[in-house]
């Protein structure tokens, strides 16, 4: 079965590509979640404008991301967790700790962006990536220090 792929699928290929795929995953996966559309004469010329748009589209997107790289490469968060012996840290530092600590600092970005492969788990300065775009990435100081115990 052949389908037009309306949005990026994993594995597969992108937004507006024509591939070739199992007549049930195309029918019980594909179609029903409008991931994709059947491949006839029409829905290909419709794929073209829409491939036009997403274009435009990625283009705006890109640049507002540039925007963005150039106020974010200045930022730096500072995250204090309690430390036990030999600066052994309880707890970690998420992509979720990061995302909301740009929240914080007026940055509304998606946790999932934030490309932390394993939560940092121990003191000392991190630069982790942010992935904005397909194309643009961004670079954030990410400081963890251990928390000072009440005297």
């Amino acid at each position: 079965m052949e389908v037009i792929l309306k949005e990026d699928v994993n594995n597969l290929g992108h937004r507006g590509d024509v591939v070739k795929v199992a007549d049930g995953y195309g029918r019980n996966y594909l179609l029903p979640k409008k991931l994709a559309m059947e491949a006839t004469a029409a829905n290909k010329a419709v794929i073209e404008q829409m491939k036009a748009s997403a274009v435009r589209r990625s283009a705006k997107e890109k640049g507002e991301a540039e925007q963005l790289v150039a106020q974010l490469n200045d930022v730096a968060l500072v995250f204090e967790r309690k430390v036990g012996e030999n600066d052994h840290l309880f707890g970690s530092v998420t992509s979720a700790d990061i995302a909301h600590g740009l929240e914080s600092k007026g940055f509304n970005i998606d946790r999932r962006k934030v490309s932390l492969d394993e939560p940092l788990k121990s003191l000392g300065e991190f630069l982790i990536p942010v992935k904005l775009h397909r194309e643009v990435t961004a670079h954030i100081k990410v400081t963890v220090k251990g928390e000072e115990a009440a005297a």
